[in-house]
């Protein structure tokens, strides 16, 4: 289902409600929803008010006062955000859509998760409700330092990558961690420290209460819980990363604390952005619980360009980009993950192209043997989580090393055999580890990822896989038992 874009400019605003007559708390996005003295005018899947008309009611949008909030919103995200990337949109259509009911209540599901951080050693577990999670980071940030806090302006709060596509997509979409990006003024290195600290602020108040202070040291629960820090401060980029669990297996917490990103996505289906702030506000209001007839307005944004463009990939598996040069890797690992998935490119005719400067801009930042095998054992620990998702290994890397053989221009023949050797050797240990399979006489389990195998019936293994790319040597009448 195609969200409808949401522009502010057609909108006619109302006069402000007397606040005397209001029954509810005013919170930073006005009332959640309230009936108003206006009658509904359709917008798509919402109702708007119209400034001429009579008595009627208000069933999905925030009152007047709420519309403004974001209707200003809506333009901050449009134009006064620095983080907002300066590319040009694909397809020249609008990137931002205001929320159905289905995935607000989709998003609300995910917010009231509650999430694990699992510690190293004899750290405990720490069970906190992602909502509440934001929540008290986002306190910590803005509180003054006199009070512990960071003293950094948070513009806004974002649900970004698998978690967001999940929400937006109306067929299930598995994630194996939640990406949350706060928006902030970071002008200097110290303001990322004071985040940094921040951050283990607010964790040391989730321990429980018996906990020793020494153990509760800033130190102590950075080796604990912290997987990954990563900071950034070069031309045009400047953010930082706290990766929160240390469990394998288990979603992670990535907290991305960004001023100003250039490059905000690898692919049109991971480009989704979802606005939390009214959500939060909702929660901090409203006493009832969302309902399809009281719920906040929610806007996503993507950054690939065009909103239902990027939606429309994503309901159809389709693998679409821009300036893969400019992605740290190429986006060369995310974009053999997608094929194995089942995706395939919206544009066949251009996927070479991509594939070369794919292949290039990941052996120009991993141009070591060890670097590649570490980032490729970390893709493989981090991204592929739960039995469906490591069934998939060994079909990642054989296509990995068919794209790597096929497109790569840049490495000398010594390098490229070194590095397809690496792949090989991964992929051997993936099928290795799996349970052994008894197959009976004159069958055989076929490895390789090619169009005819699959269409192979006598073929064992072949049939679970979908065609990409060239025939194989297997295919052929007098190896194949077909």
């Amino acid at each position: 289902m195609k969200a409808k874009p949401f522009k502010a400019k057609p909108f006619i605003r109302p006069p402000l409600m007397d606040s005397e007559n209001s029954s509810h708390a005013n919170g930073p996005l006005g009332p959640p929803c309230v009936t108003a003295p206006v009658a509904p005018v359709s917008f798509g899947s919402k109702l708007l008010p119209d400034s001429t008309s009579t008595m009627g009611v208000i069933k999905v949008s925030p009152d007047t006062a709420a519309l403004y909030s974001a209707c200003d919103m809506l333009d901050d995200m449009k134009s006064e955000s620095s983080y907002t990337s300066s590319e040009e949109g694909c397809g020249g259509g609008e990137r931002h859509a205001v929320l159905s009911y289905e995935q607000v209540r989709r998003l609300n599901d995910v917010m009231d998760e509650v999430v694990a951080i699992h510690g190293r050693g004899n750290f405990p577990t720490l069970h906190v409700r992602l909502r509440e999670l934001v929540a008290g980071v986002r306190a910590r940030l803005e509180a003054p330092q006199t009070a512990g806090g960071a003293g950094v302006n948070v513009r806004d709060v974002r649900l970004n990558g698998g978690a967001a596509s999940h929400v937006l997509a109306d067929r299930p979409q598995p994630y194996s961690d939640i990406d949350l990006i706060f928006t902030a003024e970071l002008p200097t290195a110290r303001h990322c420290d004071r985040v940094k600290a921040a951050v283990l602020g607010h964790l040391s108040t989730l321990m429980p209460p018996a906990t020793p202070r020494r153990r509760a040291s800033p130190a102590g629960l950075k080796e604990a819980y912290v997987s990954k820090m990563v900071r950034v401060n070069s031309d045009g980029d400047r953010w930082s990363l706290i990766s929160l669990g240390n469990s394998r297996g288990h979603k992670s917490v990535e907290l991305k604390f960004v001023d100003t990103m250039r490059r905000q996505f690898e692919f049109s289906v991971d480009s989704f952005q979802i606005a939390l702030d009214s959500l939060l506000a909702f929660h901090e209001c409203a006493q009832l619980p969302i309902g399809e007839n009281f719920y906040p307005t929610v806007v996503g944004e993507s950054v690939y360009g065009d909103f239902n463009e990027a939606l429309s990939h994503l309901a159809e598996k389709l693998i679409a980009t821009r300036q893969p040069e400019e992605i740290r890797g190429g986006g060369l690992l995310k974009y053999c993950a997608l094929l194995a998935k089942g995706y395939r490119p919206a544009r066949p005719d251009k996927i070479k192209t991509l594939e070369r400067y794919m292949c290039s801009r990941f052996f120009i930042d991993f141009p070591e043997l060890g670097q590649q095998r570490a980032k490729l054992e970390a893709y493989l620990r981090n991204h592929f989580v739960g039995r469906e998702e490591e069934a998939l290994k060994h079909r990642y890397l054989t296509l990995l090393h068919g794209v790597v053989r096929e497109s790569t221009v840049c490495l000398m023949g010594h390098e490229r055999r070194q590095t397809l050797a690496l792949i090989e050797a991964l992929a051997c240990r993936e099928l290795c580890a799996r349970a052994p399979v008894l197959l009976a006489p004159q069958y055989y389990v076929c490895v390789c990822a090619c169009a005819a195998c699959a269409q192979c019936a006598q073929c064992v293994a072949c049939a679970q896989c979908a065609p990409p790319a060239p025939y194989c040597d297997c295919c052929h009448a007098a190896s194949c038992p077909a």
